[in-house]
């Protein structure tokens, strides 16, 4: 029941390359911009900015960067949001389980984990999950010191008062 779209036929390449020209703002020609959408992450990144997909999957045959970058430049960052971040949704049987930002942000401040848990959280939503925020540190229950301790502990204080309603 999916349809299948080749780059290389897809009937709409014009007003996509015309859009996605717009959207670079000259930072790339009709000619660059046809040849980058012959690969699959502009392709599909385009897709979804057009309405023609309603999300894109990637990272199989991209590395993260080749991933993100498209999106960066073509679909930008939800309104009102700081920073990027991924999650990912892994099926073990019955459970579901949604993990946040183990690629993009190396060390995040504080706010920005409060950013991540509260979007992760969204998403684990939109997937039917009924979200539980843990963020990891080393140490459990102050049997550790220090500032990633502390920023950890911190960060899900601003989750517990940015919203109430996780758990």
């Amino acid at each position: 029941k999916c349809t299948i779209i080749d780059p290389l036929n897809y009937d709409e390449i014009d007003a996509m390359v015309e859009q996605m020209v717009a959207l670079r703002k000259g930072k790339m020609t009709d000619e660059q911009v046809r040849k980058a959408l012959q690969g699959g992450n502009y392709f599909g990144t385009m897709l979804v900015k057009m309405g023609k997909a309603d999300c894109l999957l990637g990272g199989a045959t991209y590395s993260t960067a080749d991933t993100v970058r498209p999106a960066l430049q073509l679909i930008k960052t939800k309104p009102g949001n700081k920073i990027v971040s991924s999650c990912f949704v892994m099926v073990r049987g019955d459970e579901t389980l949604v993990f946040a930002d183990c690629a993009i942000n190396l060390n995040p401040t504080e706010d920005e984990l409060v950013e991540i848990a509260i979007e992760s959280a969204r998403t684990a939503q939109i997937f039917g999950v009924d979200p539980k925020v843990a963020l990891l540190s080393y140490s459990t229950l102050d049997s550790g010191k220090g500032d990633s301790v502390t920023k950890m502990a911190n960060a899900a204080a601003k989750i517990k008062e940015a919203a109430p309603y996780l758990n």
